[in-house]
């Protein structure tokens, strides 16, 4: 399994011959210079509805005639706008040609913004996306929630990326507290320094993951690891 950074909360992951892209938003994302035009891929998976998660996901789907996986109300919307769909929901897991997808809890929001109204569009979510005997965790934007001890108890997470800004989602304390409950050894800070408002010091937690023995890999866009 590969997974590369694209900014935010933005990842492809690559594996079984298979191209995953999770939450990508791009124009607009001041951490990358990518563009929907430079994905080839074969599904997008969708953690909630907000646009710094929701993106570019119509535009990439279409023109690589791609399913977009997400919660139900979510994957609805998008259909309504002409995107192929696979609807899911929370604990529930899906066996895709070459990759394993199940949604987690998350506790945020989740919303579109279509012309001048705020459209619902139902429970966030965390992903477990598994990949050649491997599972990445994406936490999407969530706070700390003690289910995250189940999570690491039921799954055996290579590597977690936890949102770690504040203000929106978990703040670094509280992904530290993330990370050992969900007995990775790998994390990948997301979610921060997009925006003023996330700026966060994340050498600072890199050092204090360290200490706990767990490993942060700190990704610029573009960067990957391999599991």
């Amino acid at each position: 399994m590969k997974v590369t950074f694209y900014g935010h909360s933005c990842f492809l992951v690559e594996g079984n011959n298979k191209r995953i892209l999770i939450d990508p938003f791009l124009k607009g994302n001041s951490q990358t210079s990518a563009s929907p035009e430079d994905f080839n891929v074969d599904a997008i998976i969708l953690s909630h509805g907000h646009e710094d998660h929701f993106g570019d996901c119509l535009q990439i789907a279409s023109e690589n005639q791609c399913p977009i996986i997400a919660t139900y109300e979510l994957a609805m919307y998008c259909q309504s706008q002409g995107a192929k769909v696979h609807p899911m929901h929370i604990g529930g897991a899906f066996q895709f040609e070459g990759f394993k997808v199940k949604l987690t809890q998350a506790f945020h929001g989740s919303s579109v913004n279509h012309g001048d109204h705020t459209i619902y569009t139902g429970m966030p979510a965390g992903i477990l996306l598994t990949m050649n005997d491997h599972t990445f965790y994406h936490a999407g934007d969530t706070g700390l929630f003690g289910d995250m001890k189940i999570i690491g108890e039921l799954n055996e997470i290579d590597v977690a990326a936890l949102p770690i800004g504040d203000n929106f989602t978990m703040g670094p304390e509280d992904a530290l507290i993330a990370a050992k409950w969900l007995q990775t050894n790998r994390v990948i800070p997301i979610h921060y320094n997009t925006f003023p408002i996330i700026e966060q010091d994340v050498d600072s937690f890199a050092q204090n993951l360290d200490e706990q023995g767990i490993k942060c890999h700190i990704l610029n866009s573009g960067d990957n690891i391999e599991i």
